[in-house]
């Protein structure tokens, strides 16, 4: 079939118009064109947070979340293309990381963040990546062996934290008279506990296993307790930023169904880790199992 004239001059238009759309749909806005401008990524960091994210002997930051977290700044930095990206660490604590992600201070909170359906109210959340129980830390000669034998003893807990207001309601509700400490981060809430003033400490499992090794004597304290709820940690990015969150979720869920996360947990979990070299032991429940093979982004509450 011979074109004519007119039919030529469409084609080149009509291939001029789709890539124009293609383009277009590929323009970036929101954090994306926020570190694409500035050539520089916010990345919020726990520096004490073992095995997530904390500081090293060479005071870099280390950790399963950091590990994750450098797979989303690769797939950031091409598409930003952006290969020599800046990347700046803000440490962050419970009671500002969220305020800190609003505001622009950070643009991704990479650390040990519960996703709570209140919390949707204040900033986004990735795809999950860890599910820990909430229990009690405490000394093996303590006589503390689940919550109700904290009645009429001192007990720490994060400021900020899901276990926190846990602790205040159970005190309220079960009349149990505990004199509740609020402690600005893991390595503050150990201390306390290492010296004495409270009975345990309460938090995310993991999160005290990790305090555990840090001891001079680890064996000298125990993991104790029925959980009192389920936390699915997220990484935190502003609300209402579709393409950023999409981009986070798919190489987070990439990670996960492509099986590179068993090498990850295993790296942190069941082997030596600085600073002490000392192994969690930390296998993977069947919960996590569930979470990698279908990854999502929901809440337990």
């Amino acid at each position: 079939m011979r074109l004519t004239t007119r039919c030529i001059r469409i084609i080149p238009l009509a291939l001029t118009s789709l890539l124009a759309i293609g383009a277009q749909a590929q323009a970036l806005d929101g954090t994306l064109k926020k570190i694409q401008d500035s050539n520089t990524i916010l990345i919020g960091v726990r520096e004490s947070s073992i095995p997530f994210s904390y500081r090293d002997s060479k005071n870099e930051i280390v950790g399963f979340s950091a590990d994750l977290c450098s797979r989303v700044i690769d797939a950031v930095k091409k598409k930003t293309g952006k290969p020599n990206l800046d990347i700046k660490q803000i440490p962050v604590t419970s009671q500002n990381r969220t305020s800190l992600v609003q505001n622009g201070s950070v643009d991704l909170e990479c650390g040990v963040t519960t996703h709570l359906k209140s919390r949707e109210q204040q900033t986004a959340f990735s795809t999950t990546f860890f599910i820990a129980g909430t229990r009690l830390l405490t000394n093996v000669k303590s006589g503390v062996k689940d919550f109700p034998d904290l009645a009429g003893k001192s007990v720490i807990t994060n400021a900020g934290t899901t276990s926190e207001r846990i602790l205040r309601k159970m005190n309220d509700e079960k009349k149990m008279n505990m004199n509740v400490i609020s402690g600005k981060d893991y390595g503050e809430s150990f201390l306390t506990l290492q010296s004495g003033r409270v009975a345990a400490f309460m938090m995310d499992d993991v999160l005290l296993a990790g305090a555990r090794t840090l001891a001079q004597k680890p064996d000298d304290w125990v993991v104790t307790g029925t959980p009192q709820s389920f936390e699915a940690y997220g990484f935190m990015l502003r609300r209402d930023d579709p393409q950023f969150k999409k981009l986070v979720d798919d190489t987070m869920t990439g990670v996960m169904k492509s099986g590179e996360i068993k090498a990850l947990y295993a790296k942190w979990f069941e082997k030596a880790v600085p600073p002490k070299n000392l192994n969690f032991n930390f296998p993977m429940n069947d919960q996590l199992k569930a979470l990698y093979a279908n990854p999502n982004d929901n809440p337990f509450e």
